[in-house]
């Protein structure tokens, strides 16, 4: 499943999602019925209950109002066609690692800077294939 198409699934009437046990869904309803076959990653689950709920949870997310402001969705992993940048929270040092002094400069250009290269370093090391 992909972020457009989550963001797709979110704006529309509503999903019908089949959960197949063990060996998936006769190959005539899939044809019959037209579904649409969803991978959420290369692994095999003995239940779609599981990948179902990963896909209802990516699209409710999207849904205005579910996550309290709309700009909270918007710099996520993938919508830029990389994955996030770190985060830090409070407290400023924790285990003798610290948070990266640019993120306290108030110097917004910085921090985007910092935060694009950030996200393009993590990409190439956990997930090459997007690049």
């Amino acid at each position: 499943m992909t972020q457009p198409q989550a963001r797709e699934w979110a704006a529309g009437p509503g999903l019908v999602v089949v959960c197949p046990r063990f060996e998936g869904v006769d190959e005539r309803i899939v044809a019959g019925r037209g579904l649409i076959e969803v991978s959420i990653g290369d692994y095999v689950l003995s239940g779609g209950e599981i990948a179902a709920l990963a896909v209802l949870d990516a699209c409710v997310r999207l849904i205005p109002g579910v996550m309290g402001k709309l700009e909270s969705g918007e710099q996520e992993s993938f919508e830029s066609g990389l994955l996030e940048y770190p985060h830090y929270t409070r407290p400023r040092e924790w285990e003798g690692r610290a948070i990266p002094d640019v993120l306290l400069s108030g110097d917004h250009g910085r921090i985007d800077k910092w935060r694009q290269e950030e996200a393009e370093r993590i990409t190439r090391e956990r997930r090459p294939d997007l690049f």
